[in-house]
């Protein structure tokens, strides 16, 4: 790409002090100047980076997902196994790790299809999105709180979005991206 990567348009840190900070999230204040010259300081948000992984049937017509309430925003919607990284595993590891948990499921293949930040102007959340081919159920469920998961034909994705149903960043971008696929 053009200058722009190399610093033209930058946004300068002077530094960050930590307001609040815990296991789950942080929140500081950034001394920033923006390119035009004009300098403030911005409330940053950093939480855990997260991986989700959509589960595809051997067929390739069918995603594992479950129906789950979300607290924080009182929603209901259909989603896909996930969670957050430990410091100790990498980003495919979690997802992995995550569809058995949540599902029982052992995946064979691993791709990998996206790194996004859900929100990039004010929140560090790094989120890493892969598909997963060649899985067999492999063990019971041991996480009970995520949803009873199901096989959800992927005719029927683009109505759920379009209905609102599925609302999970992380989840959209798998889905949208085996859609495009």
């Amino acid at each position: 790409m053009g200058s722009a990567e190399e610093g033209q348009g930058r946004w300068v840190v002077h530094g960050e002090r930590t307001l609040y900070d815990d296991r789950w999230v942080r929140l500081g204040k950034a001394d920033i100047t923006t390119p035009s010259g004009d300098g403030f300081e911005h409330h940053t948000v950093t939480l855990p980076s997260a991986a989700v992984i959509a589960v595809l049937d051997p067929s390739g017509e069918h995603v594992l997902m479950s129906y789950r309430h979300r607290f924080v925003p009182d929603v209901w919607g259909w989603e896909l196994p996930g969670g957050l990284l430990d410091p100790e595993e990498r980003p495919e590891q979690t997802a992995v790790c995550e569809a058995l948990e949540e599902t029982g499921h052992r995946v064979g293949s691993v791709e990998h299809v996206a790194t996004f930040e859900p929100m990039i102007g004010t929140v560090r959340s790094p989120h890493h999105v892969f598909v997963g081919r060649d899985a067999e159920p492999a063990a019971e469920p041991t996480e009970f709180d995520e949803g009873v998961y199901e096989w959800v034909p992927l005719a029927r994705v683009r109505s759920l979005i379009a209905e609102g149903r599925i609302q999970s960043s992380g989840t959209l971008v798998a889905l949208l991206h085996i859609l495009a696929s």
